[in-house]
Parts: C-alpha cells; structure tokens; sequence
C-alpha cells in the first residue's frame, strides 16, 4: 500500500520541511518517526514505546484517558497531514501507529515481554488488516479512518496479550 501510494500523482515522499511545517505534521508524522524510508509504520510504534514508558506509570484509567485523548487529537492531526500531502492517508503518517500500540498495551501489567509481544502483535495486526480492520480501512476516510483501524488493530492485540500474559516470562 505504501509503495502505491507514493507512485500516485501529487503524492510525494515527506521531508523534514514538511515535519515542521506545522505541530500537526510534527504530531503526526511521529516526531519525525514517519519520515524512515523503510517500514514508517514500524519506525513510529517504535516511537511510541518510550512514551509508553512514560505512561504506564499513570494510574491505569488515567492512562487510557490519556491513550482516548491521544486518538482523539489524532483525528485533526492525522487529517491535516494527510492533506499536506495530497493523500488521503501517507505511510509517513505514524500517531495512529503510536496510539494503537499504547492501546495495545492498555491495562497490560507491565514487563519487558509484554510489551514485546504487544509491539509484534500489533504490528501483525496492522500489516494484515483481518477483518474487521480491513473493512475500517478501505471504508472510512479522513483523520478518522486513519485513527480507527489502528486502534482496532490495538484492541486486538491487546487481547491476544491478554491471552498470553500467563505463559510470558516475568
């Protein structure tokens, strides 16, 4: 999808120019994350995990209403920088990556396993798009089709983490 997108006319290849632009772009393209020329969508669930880390400590509804305030400033976000580019959703775009695998990870007593197996799943998830994830991503469009597919993509890995949280180690 990515490679298909980048050879559509209009859309270009995202460069730092474009991830200062404005906070938005910034935000959205995962602090600069999304502007890794191989696997953007990976390079920015690996940016989220230290702000994971920063998170986890929270009280665990704090926490998640942190992760839904996250989504919904991703919708605005993900939407400007989507059309800063001229596409209705750039590989370059990453808070939805980010926000998924927070959700991923949402009330996940924490340990290095963990969230291990929350980033693989979640990454799985996201890359396959099984149903439901498939029908949100080829229906919805704008800020919000960009957002929901990656947190159903996250509510699904965080309950095969779930499932295997007794058979991790630590």
């Amino acid at each position: 999808m990515a490679q298909r997108m980048n050879r559509q006319p209009g859309v270009r290849r995202p460069d730092r120019r474009d991830l200062f632009q404005s906070p938005a772009n910034f935000l959205a393209f995962g602090f600069g994350a999304g502007l890794a020329p191989l696997a953007p969508g990976t390079a920015g669930t690996l940016a989220a995990i230290p702000f994971f880390l920063l998170l986890h400590p929270l009280d665990p509804l704090l926490y998640a209403a942190t992760v839904a305030a996250a989504f919904a400033l991703g919708i605005p976000l993900c939407a400007h920088a989507a059309q800063s580019l001229n596409t209705p959703d750039h590989p370059a775009i990453v808070w939805d990556e980010m926000v998924g695998l927070w959700v991923a990870l949402c009330f996940i007593p924490f340990s290095l396993p963990a969230v291990f197996l929350a980033f693989a799943l979640f990454r799985l998830f996201d890359i396959l798009k099984p149903w439901p994830i498939n029908v949100l991503d080829r229906r919805l469009t704008g800020g919000l089709g960009i957002m929901l597919d990656d947190l159903v993509a996250g509510i699904f890995a965080n309950g095969v983490v779930r499932l295997l949280l007794p058979y991790l180690p630590g």
